[in-house]
């Protein structure tokens, strides 16, 4: 099997399947026919790519993409699904622990960090009423952290 066939083959595939069930009008499947199910077959062609084919770079836009459906998918479902920022955090750091697996490259610390992050920030929302004054002050400076971040990612050396 070629590699490069790969992604285009599953896309192909999972856009046919996505189109056959809306013209098979079946009840349960009209709910799935939105924008997150595209989300999803795409993403889920980035991973079959990334996993199958000796692309790991695919593997990140795959489990963002994947990660994210499948978020949207639930939260229209399910009304105790959260709908916090915190869902976004979290997916962004099981993507990057995912490729860092795979490429034995770094990333464990950042999805590490960004999990973390993503506990503590539905911390606020639950009842750990003691932690919300400290987190109120630092949920203010994670713009400050982001930009801190973004220089130290360009202007770190190998």
């Amino acid at each position: 099997m070629k590699t490069q066939r790969i992604f285009p083959g599953v896309l192909l595939i999972g856009v046919g399947c996505y189109y056959l069930l809306q013209q098979l009008s079946i009840p349960f499947a009209q709910q799935l026919l939105s924008w997150p199910s595209i989300l999803f077959v795409i993403g889920f062609a980035f991973l079959v790519q990334g996993y199958v084919g000796p692309e790991y770079s695919m593997i990140f836009p795959g489990a963002l993409l994947t990660g994210l459906a499948i978020h949207f998918h639930l939260s229209s479902f399910f009304n105790w699904w959260p709908e916090h920022w915190g869902m976004y955090t979290s997916i962004v750091g099981i993507s990057f622990i995912l490729s860092a697996r795979k490429t034995k490259k770094e990333g464990y610390l950042l999805g590490s960090f960004l999990i973390i992050f993503s506990a503590l920030s539905f911390a606020s929302i639950n009842p750990f009423s003691w932690l919300y004054d400290a987190y109120s002050f630092l949920s203010s400076l994670w713009p400050v952290f982001l930009i801190g971040l973004g220089t130290f990612l360009i202007f770190k050396r190998k």
